[in-house]
């Protein structure tokens, strides 16, 4: 999964940093110490967090929120090539499906279908609905990772791939679909999300036992934009079922000369029945 051996080795690291205080019996001294430093360790573990950790959480929400709010989706109103992969081990089928997604001034997403490869099942019961959740979904601000909706607790800062980010852990303050209990990673140096994943804490689907996903964000003028997604849905007729959903391009503000078959999923040829 995305980002999972960052995760290790990040860990790892954070296991070797750790100091070794060693306690001699002959010093009160020391033993004080040692005692205010487990002291510490504890209240940070039962959440009473330093007002320095507050202030400093509150600064960084404050700046992601200036970041990401002041500036439109630059793909709002482009062309934006999606490749859509998902699988049901159980019953060993898969397919891939590739679309060019347009989104009009009023909000409207529209696909055009660019080529299909695998099963139908896939295609009509997994990725249809995929793209129905996203189309219900697109620019709804009661899904909006902001604290509205989300209560934003500061994990720290970790280092990844050479660039500093900010951890936030995310516990939604609403039951509501689309809506997920999980992480958050800020880049230090823009404040822009750069990667986030956890569990949908309301299925979207009756269908839905469970779903988790880790979804990474690229930059594109000035704005985070998906660039990929991994989840992992547990289903109660078919088991689990896995998509991988890859943002590869984007494109001109018309898709008029682009082959392909238009199509919106509630359509018969990518349809997403209930």
């Amino acid at each position: 999964m995305i980002y999972r051996f960052l995760l290790r080795d990040t860990l790892a690291s954070r296991a070797a940093s750790v100091p070794n205080i060693t306690l001699k019996n002959n010093l009160l001294f020391g033993a004080t110490v040692v005692f205010l430093f487990a002291a510490g360790q504890v209240c940070a573990a039962e959440g009473n967090v330093p007002y320095e950790r507050i202030d400093t959480s509150n600064a960084i929400i404050a700046q992601y929120l200036r970041a990401t709010q002041s500036r439109p989706d630059p793909t709002g109103e482009r062309a934006v090539e999606i490749e859509i992969n998902a699988s049901v081990p159980r019953l060993k089928k898969e397919g891939r499906l590739r679309v060019l997604r347009q989104m009009s001034k009023v909000g409207q997403i529209t696909y055009r279908v660019l080529g299909f490869q695998g099963d139908n099942t896939v295609k009509n019961q997994v990725i249809a609905r995929y793209l129905q959740a996203e189309q219900e979904g697109r620019g709804k601000q009661n899904l909006a990772v902001t604290p509205e909706n989300y209560k934003f607790k500061f994990r720290g800062e970790r280092g990844v791939l050479g660039k500093d980010v900010y951890v936030f852990q995310l516990s939604p303050r609403h039951k509501r679909v689309g809506l997920f209990k999980g992480e958050l990673w800020l880049d230090a140096g823009s404040y822009l999300p750069v990667y986030e994943k956890g569990r949908l804490v309301k299925n979207p689907s009756i269908f839905f036992k469970k779903v988790d996903f880790e979804r990474a964000f690229a930059v594109q003028d000035g704005a985070p934009v998906p660039a990929h997604l991994s989840s992992t849905i547990q289903t109660r007729l078919i088991g689990k079922v896995e998509l991988d959903v890859s943002y590869l391009n984007s494109g001109p503000n018309s898709v008029c000369d682009v082959p392909g078959e238009e199509v919106e999923t509630s359509s018969a040829s990518l349809t997403a029945s209930h």
